[in-house]
């Protein structure tokens, strides 16, 4: 069983032609609103893999916007442990997104940030706990530790990034970064191959964008090229690929073969609109990966050299 606990939020969606730059009216050419939040988007992504029974915990307001949320973890096969908070409103997040996929997002935390060491249920039959920043890292810290000392897996997916969630790496097994978050998260200006080489964990996967991801795992590199797709919106990508990979690895399978389900599983979510939305179920990946190219050497070479490891 994986327990997934972070942020839920509603996310307010406008398509635009372009983000606006500081000062600048765009106008949106149409609205929608869509269950997000990172932790919930997550618990989605691995419930949708298959596989593994899902729970995930987030804190919700007393208010009309947790009930499309608890609506889509439900409908996604997640349980639910919503712990309610009368004194802020569900989390929300405004996202403009731009005809090429791309998009800037603004979050209001609300109840997330009301998440307490306390609230963490008990953890039997877990074998894995997939966090995120959007939600107090002391919180998050006290659950890292409370799941190290009794033998669960702690996947940490630092993003928003911040520094202060550095010393809870000690309890940590995985951090997924993208290259932001990993050069900030090294405090080094080198490759990226450098940069995983210095944070004081034992398995480092980077996500990469457009290039693909590349995974260190106790010292042993392991890269996945990106799969083309028809970008349409780039919303919770990141979000699907961690759900992904961490289902695949609560169910045995090993680093390659996760990376390549993660990766096919976020390739898909840039082809649909909004955030738990766009998350494929498992039928989709494992058809878009019988006719997906074969990886080619000279594709993982291109990526190794483009992250400085040695060819």
């Amino acid at each position: 069983m994986i327990l997934v606990a972070g942020s839920a939020n509603l996310d307010f969606v406008v398509q635009a032609p372009h983000i606006p730059s500081p000062g600048e009216t765009v106008l949106g050419q149409s609205y929608r609103n869509y269950p997000g939040g990172k932790g919930a988007n997550q618990a989605v992504a691995c419930a949708r893999a298959g596989g593994v029974a899902t729970h995930f915990l987030g804190a919700f307001g007393q208010d009309s916007l947790a009930q499309p949320i608890l609506a889509s973890l439900t409908a996604a096969g997640v349980h639910t442990s919503a712990i309610e908070c009368s004194a802020a409103p569900t989390g929300t997040a405004f996202i403009c997104v731009a005809s090429n996929g791309e998009n800037a997002i603004t979050v209001v935390p609300g109840a997330n940030a009301l998440l307490r060491p306390e609230h963490l249920p008990p953890l039997d039959g877990v074998s894995h706990l997939l966090l995120q920043l959007e939600t107090p890292v002391p919180t998050l810290a006290a659950f890292a530790q409370a799941a190290r000392q009794q033998g669960v897996q702690v996947v940490l997916n630092a993003a928003p990034a911040t520094t202060a969630c550095l010393p809870m790496l000690e309890h940590v097994d995985l951090l997924v970064v993208n290259e932001g978050e990993l050069a900030l998260l090294s405090g080094l200006a080198g490759s990226i191959g450098a940069q995983m080489a210095a944070l004081p964990v034992a398995c480092v996967v980077a996500t990469l964008g457009a290039r693909g991801c590349v995974a260190k795992v106790l010292g042993q590199i392991h890269c996945q090229p990106a799969l083309g797709v028809s970008v349409v919106d780039t919303t919770a990508a990141g979000d699907t690929f961690c759900g992904a990979l961490v289902a695949a690895l609560a169910q045995g399978i090993a680093m390659p073969l996760a990376l390549e389900a993660a990766s096919a599983a976020a390739a898909l979510a840039c082809t649909r609109a909004g955030a738990q939305s766009s998350i494929p179920e498992r039928d989709a990946v494992v058809a878009f990966l019988d006719h997906a190219p074969m990886q080619s050497p000279q594709a993982v070479d291109a990526l190794r050299a483009y992250c400085g490891l040695d060819l």
